[in-house]
């Protein structure tokens, strides 16, 4: 089969497509014939070597965190899947990901794929749709009547942030870009304020309960927007470099965010795009070939939303 694999960290140019041999699933494993997998911006930063420390892994190694797919095979032990069953996962860091034409899951780990949009585009959800719901519900509490501030909507989690926080019945406030101000507010923000042109913390017109931190902001504006935040409220971050900051004078909560697998959680995420209740936004369909040319542009901060690949050449 053909899978993308590097054999050494580096520039995007050590990623290649090789063949390699079709992987047979071991106890409690499934072997899924992939639809898609999708580009997550983690993905670079394990290529490049930058996340050794925290997820080691054996070379070479394929990317692909996200998988959308068919069941193809069922290792020992598996009960509840058949062959031919539409599923998504979101894959283990460290483990060989989904860049290729077939990769080994855990059957734990997988979910029912939504049957109302393509098989590969559901490749979209995984990674960031339980982020953003593992942030909002797991780590800040986040309930009807709140006011969330999601800094960082115009990205992928953003935009899931923002219909869940929305369905919930939160008052939304997100930041965005002219770019994607249309596509917020069409996700379900009450407020949108242009992080380009305003301080969005004086742009604030009350406190909000939670801060849900999506974006690249300097420490300044990090702690400038952890203060609009009330008392007792939540600040989840996503941006690891950067740690959330806590008030505990007036009990002001700092949390910072790692994503885990949930096929119970990727199930619900699952039936709620079924149910017409969550959008998945696909903005590049790429070949397995061009996965190199996406690293690329993310490296030079020129990708934008969410790309998924499929296994052709």
């Amino acid at each position: 089969m053909k899978a993308v694999r590097f054999h050494e960290y580096g520039d995007p140019e050590v990623l290649r497509v090789e063949d390699v041999d079709v992987p047979t699933p071991g106890a409690g494993q499934v072997r899924v014939r992939v639809a898609a997998t999708s580009f997550n911006g983690v993905d670079g930063n394990i290529r490049a070597g930058l996340m050794q420390g925290p997820m080691p892994m054996d070379l070479p190694h394929t990317p692909g965190l996200d998988v959308a797919g068919t069941v193809d095979a069922l290792g020992d032990g598996v009960t509840g899947l058949g062959v031919g069953d539409p599923v998504i996962g979101f894959l283990p860091f460290g483990d060989d990901g989904a860049a290729a034409e077939h990769v080994l899951v855990a059957a734990a780990d997988l979910a029912p794929a939504p049957t109302s949009i393509p098989l590969a585009d559901a490749a979209a959800l995984p990674l960031v749709g339980l982020t953003a719901r593992q942030a909002l519900f797991d780590h800040a509490g986040l309930r009807a009547g709140q006011r969330v501030l999601v800094n960082g909507a115009g990205g992928a989690v953003g935009g899931y942030a923002v219909q869940l926080a929305k369905a919930t019945g939160a008052h939304v406030i997100a930041t965005a870009s002219a770019r994607s101000r249309e596509q917020v507010r069409a996700q379900g923000a009450d407020e949108v304020i242009d992080h380009a042109t305003a301080d969005v913390a004086a742009a604030l017109d009350a406190p909000v309960d939670v801060l849900l931190n999506l974006a690249p902001i300097t420490p300044e504006q990090f702690a400038a927007l952890a203060a609009r935040v009330g008392d007792g409220g939540v600040v989840v971050n996503t941006t690891v470099w950067m740690p959330a900051p806590s008030d505990d004078t007036r009990g002001v909560r700092g949390i910072d965010v790692f994503v885990r697998s949930d096929a119970a959680q990727l199930a619900e995420l699952s039936a709620r795009v079924d149910r017409g209740e969550l959008t998945v936004a696909v903005t590049e369909r790429v070949r397995l070939d061009e996965l190199v040319t996406v690293h690329a542009r993310a490296a030079a901060g020129t990708l934008a939303g969410k790309v998924i690949v499929l296994p052709t050449t």
